[in-house]
């Protein structure tokens, strides 16, 4: 079946009716207290909370997408598929080819994925220790920090000889599977890791932990060490020594190096380790003084 275009004269905001009201909103679904949520309501949370999702479906795709890939990722139908594109496309937060048949993130996306950075006091703090780190080791080190069962990244200084230059700012990456993801789920109580982690334990490569006895097993001793090494868990041949800065309970963020793997040995891990955890901690107490948690 053919994908039928969005119209780019049609209106801004009017999402196509339809009788397919979730049960979840149909009842008294206010945020804390407060009187039974009504029809009309009730749509207009479906639609947002729609919407959200349809975000996160090209956040989690780099191609374009049809209204079919959509309603393949989604499984919302059709008819509400074609409201909610043309909205997001009028208010820019998506863009259409010529045709108006795919569908890809615009440019709002950005602007506030953005202005979540520029708000966010811990960035400043972060970028300067990144920078020394970086200039100290001449390694690539990332910021980044736990958000459910995956990492993003919030901050990258690339060393002064890569060749790497696609920005990791904003990407994810299974926590199980990076240095970074396995320092911050090592902050975690058994109950906390149960309730974060997928049910299953996604391989990025061969030798990503897919176990969650080795897993906790791993994560165990990396609370007793203080850091977290990897190789060829997240990217084959990649290494990466990552530690908690331990400026909240449990740690949220963490720094890491990256390094060729199939050229640093066993004791150079440990040398930028020790060294990443010394820089995490006075990281951690530049933040406390001035006030952050």
């Amino acid at each position: 079946m053919a994908d039928t275009g969005i119209s780019s004269g049609s209106a801004v905001g009017s999402a196509a009716p339809t009788n397919d009201v979730d049960a979840d909103v149909s009842g008294s679904s206010s945020i804390g207290t407060g009187p039974a949520v009504g029809a009309d309501s009730a749509a207009g949370v479906k639609s947002a909370r729609r919407a959200v999702e349809l975000l996160e479906a090209f956040g989690a795709n780099h191609e374009w997408l049809s209204l079919t890939d959509l309603h393949h990722h989604t499984g919302f139908p059709r008819s509400s598929l074609h409201g909610l594109l043309r909205t997001l496309r009028d208010v820019g937060w998506i863009e259409s080819d010529d045709a108006g048949t795919r569908f890809r993130l615009g440019v709002k996306a950005l602007i506030c994925g953005t202005a979540y950075l520029d708000r966010d006091p811990v960035m400043p703090y972060a970028t300067e220790a990144l920078e020394r780190l970086r200039d100290q080791i001449g390694y690539t080190c990332h910021f980044a920090r736990l958000n459910g069962p995956d990492i993003v990244y919030l901050q990258t200084r690339e060393s002064r000889t890569s060749a790497h230059l696609v920005s990791r700012v904003g990407r994810t990456l299974p926590a199980h599977a990076t240095a970074l993801g396995k320092a911050l789920l090592s902050e975690l109580a058994d109950d906390e890791l149960t309730a974060v982690l997928p049910k299953q334990l996604t391989a990025l490569t061969e030798l990503t932990i897919t176990d969650r006895e080795a897993l906790r097993s791993e994560l165990a001793f990396i609370r007793e060490r203080g850091y977290s090494t990897e190789r060829g868990q997240s990217s084959p041949n990649l290494a990466c020594v990552a530690a908690v800065v331990p400026y909240r309970i449990p740690g949220t963020d963490a720094m890491s190096c990256s390094m060729p793997g199939e050229r640093v040995t066993d004791a150079e891990l440990l040398r930028v380790g020790s060294l990443l955890r010394d820089v995490a901690e006075d990281l951690s107490q530049q933040l406390r003084r001035a006030g952050i948690r």
